[in-house]
């Protein structure tokens, strides 16, 4: 977690108070933050990753201001429209695609706001940006610069300029290389063979993101009024997040916000502008609060500890609207919210109860089934796999439907949730076709399909595939091990006749346990065989044990 150290004369001018170090010491803490120093100049503090927008003076004291009542509620921020126009050429796409940007007039830089400046920029990197990993930050003087700009990406060998704090010019490779910043984030752009670079209309090179600013066209400094603010990474709405931390920190420091025309060649994203400040709109229902807090809080007092939060809210029957400021990027769930309310309530001031109830630990009941099919497989010889659950939709749309597919993907190998762990089972043959044969492998694991009636949309479902692998397989090896299975469990089952893309035609049935399909017991298809490059026959099945272990614990009791 980043520690920073903040203006204490600063703070208490942007929050508006006059409060004692006792005070500050007593209450910022219980803004969620770790209070580490205070000094007769600073106020040094630890942030969580979560709470990026609290990395800056201006950040800190808004949250501040806020949670100690001086200036409750949603601060919204708004931007000027304007000319500025960026052109993302097709050339990063596969380098560092997108970018997220803001201009920032008639700020008053002196020697700390310039500290400050530079020190949100870093600290960001390290935190939301992952090491500049996510996104990575320029900032720019407008005077240094000739609109429109362009962010593209070159050969090595053709982009020259002089680095940040140097004085020699330098090509792309010298700087990863020799550069300080070049050696440390070099490895950012391994096995690239284009590096993306912003350069304005006289063709001047402002920055290699994200690695280094030019000295001539990215350097700040206390004579800098008006700024270009530019985020590059790979997803659009983590930069935008990132963009709009800065900019209201510039806002606050006193300066008018433009937005930038961002103008995207062969991109589903278009034309754009940015930054989005709008405040997002998220909701929460009110019995969950009791539920994960256990307080049963009026709307009134529920309204009073968000709006103590910096949020803007409207009171439903149900439920209460809330407004997300824009520079908040942990809002991702009804319970941030939750836990918002719990800070803004006070943890301290939430009462022991002691009429809880004890009781005795004991083993999940799901945990003793699964342990007992492990058991059996392994009594069988069978070897046990442990898999990922992310697999490539590219080979799920083949053979199954339903699938759930993650959206900005880092790999196209991992870029769905599996819709079953055949599949998976499939691939482990495709890896270990060097070995001696008969290879027969189970794994227990959860498997994910869309499902509307689900608060996320999406079902969770705990599943048990097994396969068989050598040249004298057939429909009854599989069927076998699966009497065997329900044998060991005490139930019955049967098999009627379906089809299924995994298996073969003529040669696979469906599973039927308590009146409901659980599975798919049968041959793998030729289609299946070809698309692992497999070449032995193999036979399997795969069940959902949800409904199986529900009877089981029934039959328990």
């Amino acid at each position: 977690m980043p520690t920073i150290k903040l203006n204490k004369e600063r703070v208490k001018e942007l929050i508006g108070k006059d409060l004692s170090d006792e005070e500050l010491k007593e209450i910022i803490p219980y803004l969620g933050t770790d209070l580490e120093e205070i000094t007769s100049d600073e106020i040094i503090v630890e942030i969580f990753p979560n709470r990026p927008d609290l990395l800056s003076d201006e950040g800190f004291s808004r949250a501040l201001s806020s949670f100690i009542g001086n200036k409750i509620g949603l601060k919204e921020y708004k931007s000027e429209k304007s000319k500025y126009d960026i052109f993302i050429k097709k050339e990063v796409k596969d380098v560092r695609p997108y970018t997220a940007c803001a201009v920032i007039k008639g700020l008053k830089i002196n020697e700390e706001k310039l500290k400050n400046i530079i020190e949100i920029q870093e600290k960001l990197h390290v935190t939301y940006g992952r090491n500049r990993k996510k996104c990575a930050i320029g900032i720019y003087p407008m005077e240094a610069i000739k609109w429109p700009i362009t962010y593209t990406a070159k050969k090595p060998e053709e982009i020259s300029f002089v680095p940040l704090e140097k004085s020699v010019e330098m090509n792309a490779s010298q700087i990863l290389l020799e550069h300080e910043k070049g050696k440390d984030f070099a490895h950012l752009l391994d096995g690239k063979k284009l590096y993306p670079i912003f350069m304005d209309a006289n063709n001047e090179i402002l920055s290699m993101p994200p690695i280094i600013n030019s000295h001539k066209t990215g350097k700040i400094s206390e004579s800098t009024t008006d700024v270009f603010l530019e985020c590059s990474g790979f997803n659009f709405d983590v930069l935008s997040k990132a963009i709009n931390i800065v900019v209201s920190a510039l806002s606050d420091m006193g300066g008018k916000i433009f937005d930038v025309n961002l103008f995207y060649e062969q991109d589903p994203l278009g034309k754009l502008t940015t930054p989005k400040l709008e405040s997002n709109k998220s909701f929460l229902n009110k019995n969950y609060i009791k539920k994960y807090l256990g307080l049963e809080l009026s709307d009134e007092k529920v309204v009073e500890c968000l709006e103590k939060m910096g949020f803007g809210v409207n009171i439903q029957k149900h439920f209460f609207d809330v407004f997300v400021p824009c520079y908040r990027s942990d809002i991702i769930h009804q319970i941030d919210l939750v836990e918002d309310i719990g800070i803004g309530f006070g943890y301290n001031n939430i009462e022991s109860d002691d009429n809880r109830t004890y009781s005795l630990g004991k083993e999940n009941y799901s945990e003793k089934i699964f342990k007992k099919i492990r058991e059996h497989f392994v009594g069988l010889k069978m070897n046990e796999t442990n898999t990922y659950s992310l697999v490539s939709k590219d080979i799920q749309n083949k053979l199954v439907d339903n699938v759930v597919f993650v959206k900005n993907a880092l790999s196209s190998e991992f870029n769905s949730l599996r819709r079953n762990i055949m599949i998976n089972l499939l691939h482990n043959l495709k890896n270990n076709k060097m070995y001696d044969y008969p290879q027969n492998f189970f794994e227990l694991g959860v498997i994910f399909k869309k499902d509307n009636s689900e608060f996320t949309s999406i079902k969770e479902s705990n599943s048990l595939a097994a396969i068989f692998c050598s040249e004298n397989v057939n429909f009854t090896t599989a069927k076998q091990h699966l009497d065997s299975l329900f044998q060991d469990l005490n139930l019955d089952y049967k098999i009627e006749k379906d089809e299924n893309n995994i298996f073969m035609s003529g040669r696979t049935g469906k599973i039927i346990f308590n009146g409901k399909i659980i599975g798919f017991v049968g041959e793998i298809s030729p289609k299946a065989i070809s698309l692992f490059d497999l070449e032995m026959p193999c036979s399997g099945f795969e069940i959902e044990l949800d409904n199986i272990i529900s009877v089981l614990k029934e039959n328990n009791k």
